[in-house]
Formats: structure tokens, sequence, C-alpha cells
């Protein structure tokens, strides 16, 4: 069973007078000229880095909704590209554009769950200094998706900018949130499996191999899967100024999940990115050029896991629902 996260970088359908299109991997503020050839070539190359991982399960971030998720695999996967994923779901969440964390899969969950709008009194945790302002936790999402045994937590946290004191003070936050929501719904969170997935916007390069504001989620709680990569191996972002290497993007598995999958190690698929962010990388898509077109700014992330995970138990054991 492949399990993948992949940021698609601004995934969201339009309508206009020539019909519905979906806007291209560029960000607002990018200060690129617009051009709706390019948006094509870029969601092409988005699924065409989907194809080639080839994920059951697919966990996604910045998707505007699910209408934009269901026409971007009617235009772009045919049945003679990859075997479509029937079931999909995308929730509404915090972010101030409308791009939420999203999920398609080729197995039915059995149970979907979005927290985007707990707070921290619901949760009981504090906020030191009112950041939050009584508002919700998360950034976006911290969604729940559960596949018998296994249960998946998909997040987008908030971005280490403008303020990145304040922002750090918010991802730590998010990370807390997190462990709550996970301690809440499950009945025993080190024997049960489950593994945190997203971007986490962590600024941890080639250089740094922690960030204080996950130290919730880490030291015994959960283990980090991408430190099973070689370090300098494990690079999903290369930050646009300065070219730092960064990996924001992120597999965190409970520890009978780590234990149970021990041998597994996660891959980077860095083909989509510009040329210009993967220079060194082996190879690249054909398409591909810098900066535009590109699948993403991020590369994506996948990891193969035994099959038996999901049919090891049924979810059943679960604890309350309601946190």
């Amino acid at each position: 069973m492949r399990i993948a996260t992949f940021n698609v970088q601004n995934l969201r359908l339009r309508q206009d007078a020539d019909g519905p299109r979906l806007d291209g991997a560029r960000d607002r503020d990018d200060g690129l000229p617009e051009s709706l050839s390019l948006d094509v070539m870029d969601r092409r190359l988005t699924a065409d880095i989907i194809a080639r991982i080839d994920a059951d399960i697919l966990c996604m971030q910045e998707v505007f909704d699910l209408a934009t998720l269901d026409h971007f695999q009617e235009t772009f996967f045919g049945p003679a590209v990859i075997q479509p994923y029937p079931h999909r779901t995308c929730e509404p969440g915090n972010d101030g554009h409308g791009l939420n964390v999203a999920m398609m899969a080729r197995i039915a969950p059995d149970r979907v769950k979005s927290h985007a709008q707990k707070t921290a009194t619901d949760l009981g945790l504090e906020d030191p200094g009112g950041i939050l302002q009584g508002g919700p936790v998360f950034r976006r999402d911290c969604l729940e998706v559960g596949f018998g045994a296994l249960t998946l937590f998909i997040c987008h946290f908030k971005a280490p900018y403008p303020d990145r004191q304040r922002a750090t003070a918010i991802r730590d936050l998010e990370a807390q949130a997190v462990r709550r929501v996970i301690e809440t719904s499950l009945q025993n969170p080190e024997t049960q499996l489950w593994m945190i997935v997203g971007d986490l916007n962590t600024p941890v390069g080639t250089d740094t191999r922690e960030d204080d504001a996950l130290k919730p989620l880490l030291n015994g709680f959960a283990t980090d899967l991408m430190r099973r990569m070689p370090e300098g191996e494990d690079w999903t972002f290369s930050m646009p100024d300065t070219g730092m290497r960064l990996r924001p993007d992120a597999m965190l598995a409970s520890p009978a999940l780590a234990k149970l999958a021990g041998h597994a190690v996660p891959q980077v698929e860095r083909r989509g990115m510009d040329t210009t962010a993967a220079q060194g990388s082996d190879y690249f898509l054909s398409e591909v050029r810098s900066p535009r077109p590109h699948a993403s700014d991020h590369a994506a992330v996948w990891i193969d896991l035994p099959d038996a995970i999901i049919k090891s138990g049924t979810g059943a054991d679960r604890g309350p629902q309601a946190v």
C-alpha cells in the first residue's frame, strides 16, 4: 500500500467565458505574468507526477475545493494514464485564500472528520499571548481520515513568514493541537496505527534537523520517517530567494506503525520541480523549465507500507470521536 503527500501549489478551479480551467502552479505574489497555456502545462505536470507515484492514498495540500479535485481528475486522469481515485474529499478549512487539505484514494475510507473549527479552548490548550484571539487553532485543518486500523491526519501548518517568531508560535500550537486530537480520537495512540502527513512548514534544512515547533509531536510520541533517509537527500522544497533546501513535507508515524513498517523509507519525487530549484537532481520531466512550467514548488513524498496494515484492525477500538 503506497501513501503519498503532495503540496500541489494553488490548485483552484475557475469558471470564465471559455469554460472551466485550473490555476497553474504559481503563487499570487510571484510577479510572473499570467499564462493560460502555462497553467495547463503546470497541471499536466502535476498529474504526471501523481501518475508516476501511483499511490493508493494521496494526501494533498493547497486544493481549493472538491469541485477542483473532481475536475482535476476528470481532465487529466484517463484510464490509460492512471487507475482512478473514486474516493475524494476536500473539507473547507481556515486558509484565507480558500486553499485546503484534501485526499484522493482508491480505498474507501470508513471515516472522515475535519477539525478545522477546533479552538485552543476546545482542545484544552493555552494560547500564550492570545495569538489565536479565540479563533481556530489550525491555519488550514487537521483532516482525520480512517482506513480500517490506519488513521491519517492530513495537515498544512502555518508558513514561516511574514513574522517568523509568531509563525513558530502558531505552528507550536498547531502541533500541540494535532497531538491532542490524536490522543482524544484514539484509545491508545502508542499501540494504534496512525500517521501525520502533509506540509508542516518547518524550516528543517541540510544544516538543521530539528524544529522546536514540532517537539510536541516528536520525543517518543511519533517517529519522523523522513529521518530514515540519508541526511541531505530528504529535502522537498527550495527557497526561491536563497536556494536553501528545506524539508517542510512530513510523515510522522505512530510508534506501532513505525515498528510495523520498520524497513520502509520515504521516497522524494522532485522531477516536477522547476529546473533551478531541483538543480543537481537526476533528471526532470521533459516539459519542466524554470520558473515554469512545473508541477509544484514542492516535491511529492511517498512511502510503501505493508498491505496488512489496513486489515490488521477495524477501527472499532478507537476512542471517543468528539474533541
